[in-house]
C-alpha cells in the first residue's frame, strides 16, 4: 500500500459525491452513507440530513469521520479518511451551502454519468415530507490516503 499526498486525498474526495460518515452513538459507532460534496473554496464538506439518529448523534458528539473509496478491483483501489467536526448550519449559510452542494454534485453526475439532474431528489434518497433538512458542514482536521495498485 501506499499513502496518498494531501493533494491526491483531496482530489479523490472532488471527484466523488458518495462516502460513508461515521458517527457516535449511545458509545458506539455508527456508519451510514450520504451524499456529500466537497468545497475547496472553504475546505469543508458539505451535506445534509433529516432529523434522526445521525443528526441527533453528531449534535452531542460533534467529532466525526468521512470515509471515500474508489474500488476498482482488490487489487486496485483508494481510500481516503476525514477526520473533522460537525458544524450545523442555519438561515443563509444554510442556504447558500445547500445551493453549492446541489450544483457540485449535479456537475460531477454530469462528468461522471453524462447524466442531466435537476433536483436534490434526483441524487439523494432523502425525501423530506416532514420538513427542511438540516445543513451541515464538517470542518477538516484531518486527511490521510492509501492506494493498492497491482
Amino acid at each position: 500500500m501506499i499513502d496518498l499526498s494531501k493533494s491526491q486525498s483531496i482530489s479523490i474526495l472532488l471527484n466523488n459525491y458518495f462516502g460513508n460518515l461515521g458517527v457516535i452513538s449511545q458509545n458506539m459507532p455508527y456508519v451510514i452513507p450520504i451524499t456529500y460534496y466537497f468545497d475547496k473554496e472553504d475546505g469543508t464538506i458539505i451535506s445534509y440530513t433529516a432529523d434522526g439518529l445521525k443528526l441527533s448523534a453528531m449534535r452531542k458528539n460533534k467529532h466525526v469521520s468521512l470515509a471515500v473509496q474508489e474500488i476498482t478491483s482488490v487489487n486496485n483501489w483508494q481510500s481516503v479518511l476525514v477526520h473533522g467536526t460537525f458544524e450545523e448550519l442555519t438561515g443563509i449559510d444554510a442556504k447558500q451551502k445547500l445551493h453549492t452542494f446541489s450544483e457540485g454534485v449535479k456537475k460531477l453526475i454530469f462528468e461522471k454519468e453524462q447524466k442531466e439532474t435537476e433536483f436534490i431528489s434526483e441524487f439523494s434518497n432523502k425525501s423530506y415530507q416532514k420538513g427542511i433538512p438540516t445543513v451541515f458542514k464538517i470542518n477538516i482536521t484531518e486527511i490521510t490516503g492509501k492506494r493498492k495498485e497491482m
